[in-house]
This record gives structure tokens, sequence and C-alpha cells, in this order.
């Protein structure tokens, strides 16, 4: 049996890019002949604090025992086939444990799904923001063996450190995206899901949805997911918290799917994870036009590509107006999740990855 290392920052279940990137596939990979092993850095108790302001000596405290577990799996590395490193293997500016990996006569393979090479720090670590190096990103493309990228504007950043290149999507589950029936509302829930992080992507869309709610009034209602501190008392928006178990169930009831975007190199690098949620629950999606999200959708036939308020109202309102319309682009979606971007569609490819570069 062939052994693989995954190396993450935090603990399963927690991120969306490690679930829907590589956690997703372990069990597959076990009934194939991989034994999986897997190495996180952020505890669920660091959790709590490490990515808000302040508490400077706990968080260095982190960066210690990050280090030392760091130092264990470059041990464990040498027992291993392979070594799967996802984004990064440490916090800071240093690519010494990818180094490291890459002696440890394991095949490397380093897997990302944003554009990670901009700077893109979180509200809570701004001060410590100079001890990031995000250009380090090539120097970890160009010693790892295979690349796995999350879309063709990452891969065309990598092939210029690497030739080892594929391109992995971002995928679904769809057998458990099965949208959940539930009370129906009188109302066309308009909705939005993300993180803390991700809000002001939201926020992009609220000149948007003023319009909407001066149109519709009552007809409609806004749910935000991911973050339950947010509010918008214009838009009677009050955030939820994102939760696993919850996650289909609050989802399923959303009626329109939005995912607004700037037209920024960091968006660009996005894999349209939200987009590919909405679409395997059957949910009408509107997206930005940016990046891999005008492959995802063909306009009008299995969702809404919208471009600037005027054409994000018409395209919102025209949903909003027919429940048929919502179905039909809802099937469609749906259908595109299964046949590309699902785990059924990709886990032949994903394991064969593995076993090619493991000869």
């Amino acid at each position: 049996m062939k052994k693989v290392l995954f190396i993450a920052a935090h603990r399963l279940d927690r991120s969306p890019s490690q679930r829907f990137r590589f956690e997703q596939y372990l069990g597959f990979l076990k009934e194939n002949g991989w034994e999986c092993h897997f190495s996180n850095l952020i505890s669920k108790e660091d959790d709590a604090f490490f990515y808000k302001p302040g508490n400077t000596f706990k968080k260095l405290g982190v960066l210690i025992k990050s280090v030392r577990q760091r130092l264990k799996d470059i041990r464990l590395a040498k027992s291993m086939d392979l070594v799967f490193i996802q984004r990064e293997a440490f916090m800071l500016g240093s690519i010494y444990f990818e180094k490291q990996f890459a002696k440890s006569g394991a095949k490397v393979i380093f897997d990302f799904d944003d554009a990670i090479w901009h700077m893109d720090v979180s509200e809570g670590n701004k001060k410590f923001k100079f001890l990031k190096n995000p250009s380090k990103t090539g120097d970890i493309i160009a010693l790892s063996d295979l690349i796995f990228a999350g879309n063709q504007y990452l891969a065309d950043y990598a092939k210029l450190n690497n030739k080892n290149i594929v391109i992995v999507p971002t995928t679904i589950d769809a057998k458990e995206y099965q949208r959940m029936s539930l009370p129906k509302d009188v109302a066309v829930c308009i909705g939005w899901s993300g993180s803390v992080t991700t809000i002001k992507h939201f926020e992009f869309a609220i000149p948007i949805l003023e319009r909407i709610k001066e149109k519709y009034g009552n007809k409609v209602k806004i749910k935000v997911i991911g973050d339950g501190n947010y509010r918008n008392e214009k838009l009677g928006v009050v955030g939820i918290g994102w939760s696993h178990a919850d996650e289909v169930k609050e989802l399923s009831g959303i009626d329109i799917g939005i995912m607004p975007l700037p037209n920024d190199e960091w968006a660009k690098g996005k894999c349209g994870l939200k987009g590919l949620q909405y679409m395997a629950l059957e949910i009408p999606t509107l997206m930005s036009p940016v990046g891999v999200n005008s492959e995802i959708i063909q306009d009008g036939v299995n969702g809404y590509l919208a471009d600037g308020v005027e054409e994000w109202v018409e395209k919102i309102s025209k949903l909003v107006e027919s429940e048929e319309l919502r179905k039909e682009l809802g099937r469609k979606a749906r259908q595109t999740v299964v046949e590309h971007y699902s785990i059924e569609s990709e886990k032949n490819n994903y394991l064969k990855y593995f076993n090619e570069l493991t000869k």
C-alpha cells in the first residue's frame, strides 16, 4: 500500500479549500490502495483567537507549536511515497519545510485554488503582514513534482515555474448536496454563502440588492450565510454562522444564489466554489464574469453571468418573477456540476495523478 501525507493549515472539516480540494477524496484514495496521513497546524482551540486582533503571545505559541509539528512531519515524510501540500506548509514567509519535503525522497504535489501569490491577510493579523511572503508560492511550485491548479488562470501562473501542471477543479459531493424540501416561503430568497473573510465580496452586491428591495419589497428577502455577526438593516439581513451540519439545509432555503466578485487579480484565481454549491442544489445562480465563473456558467443556459448594477438587477428580476425559469436553470445547473465539477466526475483523474507520479 502506498502512503501519502497531506500537509494543511486546518483541522479536518474546517476549511472549505481543504474540504473541497482533497478531504472529500480521502475515502476513495483509501479504497484504492493509499494509506492517508494528515497533519494540520491550527487546532480548534487556536482557531478561537488566531484570526482575531490581539493575543500576540498566544499566537506566538501557535507558531512555536507549528514549527515542532512540521519538524515531525519532515521525519514522517521519509517513509511516505507522496507529500501533498495544500497552499503552504507554514503560515509565515519561509519555505524551509517545503524544501525538506522535496528532499525527503517522497514525491511532492502542490495544490492551490486561489491567487495566493498576491497578498491577502486576515483583518485580525494585518499588523503581522510583514511576516508574510506571498511570492514564495512560485518557489514552492518550482520545487514540487506536480502542481494541482484549480483553474486555467492559476495554471498559467504555475507554468512560470514548473511544466508539470494539471488542472484539478474544485468539486462538489453531489450525493451529499441534495436539495432539502423545506416549508415554502411567500418571499423569494436571494442568498449568498461565504465566510467572515469573504463577506467583502457580498458587499459588492449591496447596491444591486437595494434596488431589488425597492422594486419588490417584501416579495424578496436576503440571506447571508457564513458570518454570524453580519448585519444590514436596510436589507433586513441578519447573518447566519456556517456549520457543516446545517450547510445543505441553509443553502436549500435559497431560491436564487449570487456570487458577486470584483474584477481583480485575486478574484480571477477563485474556483467558483460558492456558485458550484448553489448549482449542485438546483439553485439558479448568478455570478460575476470573473475568472473560471465564465467557464462554469453558460449565460442563460445553466445560470446567469452579470456585470454592472443594471445587468444584475435585470437578471435577478427575471428569476424573482418566474418560478419556472428558476426551476429550469436550476436543473441544468445541477447537471453541469454532476458532469464536470463533482467527485464522481473527477475522482478517477485524481487517483490517476497520484498513481502515475509514484510509479
